[in-house]
């Protein structure tokens, strides 16, 4: 029996390629919401941020041309595989090839291709969430803490203070579900955030570096002592979402939750006057933050005294 043709062989080996990627497109295009969002947390009655969809679409897309580029790269492995494979009445020494330059060329330049063309979507993506220049219409600044949330709702003057919670695990009862699961309680310090509105996140820590998510809205950011970083987004649906914190930050860091309400205008206000009630007006302090200096700034200005 005579083996197929290298030729022969190749034609095979691309067509099944070929029907592979095609069969990948049309389950792509017949999956459901949860998969064309790349499994992200989502709702199909609406995007929960104005940025939901961007970074959904960044995930989404980054997972797509690594699809392809695994696609053609196994299609290519099994094409040598079964091109060049040893045959039976084959007892000749294949040509020895020690280098071939424009192959070389490209598989150094295609993935620094595709990093640039990753990198520029990124950056584009996280400028636009983190553009300081953006207009806001109120501004939050969140103080983190160990092991608790500070909220200072700047426009409004009005603060909510968190406290520590050491039993996490009893206060997460059945009848406090988000989104269908057991979440935060009302133990937990809740954020309010108004729906349609740009709220700019001004973001510190008191103590150590904590982290500040709330996973529906698909993003995170660092919270660092002496350090202030920022994000704005604009909340586009109703509804309580769990927030907590993503970076370790000690014995009691898995008790770092809270509540998001996002809420209509007159609910907002509502829950701003019941802070007001409460006697929770002006600004909490960011101890180490305001109050204490950057410690290389003291030291400089020590030494600039001296």
């Amino acid at each position: 029996m005579h083996s197929q043709s290298p030729s022969r062989t190749r034609r095979t080996i691309l067509r099944a390629t070929a029907l592979a990627v095609a069969v990948a497109a049309v389950a792509s295009g017949c999956a459901s919401d949860t998969v064309q969002r790349g499994y992200l947390p989502g709702y199909d009655d609406g995007e929960v941020t104005d940025q939901t969809a961007r970074i959904t679409s960044l995930w989404t897309g980054s997972w797509i041309a690594a699809l392809v580029v695994g696609v053609i790269t196994w299609g290519l492995m099994l094409w040598c595989i079964a091109a060049y494979r040893k045959r039976k009445d084959d007892h000749v020494l294949p040509v020895q090839t020690r280098y071939h330059l424009p192959l070389e060329i490209m598989y150094t330049a295609v993935p620094i291709l595709m990093i640039l063309v990753l990198f520029v979507f990124t950056d584009r993506d996280i400028n636009a969430i983190q553009d300081p220049d953006a207009e806001s219409d109120i501004t939050i600044e969140v103080i983190g803490k160990q092991w608790s949330w500070d909220f200072n709702y700047v426009d409004e003057d009005v603060y909510e203070s968190g406290e520590q919670v050491t039993d996490v695990a009893g206060t997460l009862t059945e009848d406090a579900e988000i989104d269908g699961v057991p979440g935060t309680s009302e133990e937990m310090p809740t954020l309010y955030l108004p729906v349609d509105e740009t709220v700019k996140f001004e973001l510190r820590s008191r103590d150590v570096i904590h982290s500040f998510w709330i996973p529906a809205f698909l993003y995170k950011q660092d919270m660092i002592p002496y350090r202030e970083n920022s994000f704005v987004v604009t909340p586009t649906r109703e509804g309580v979402y769990a927030g907590k914190c993503a970076e370790l930050c000690g014995e009691y860091h898995s008790g770092m939750l809270f509540n998001v309400k996002v809420v209509d205008r007159a609910e907002f206000d509502a829950a701003m006057d019941e802070l007001r009630d409460k006697g929770q007006e002006g600004q909490l302090p960011v101890e180490g933050y305001s109050r204490l200096q950057d410690p290389q700034s003291t030291a400089a200005t020590t030494e600039g005294e001296n």
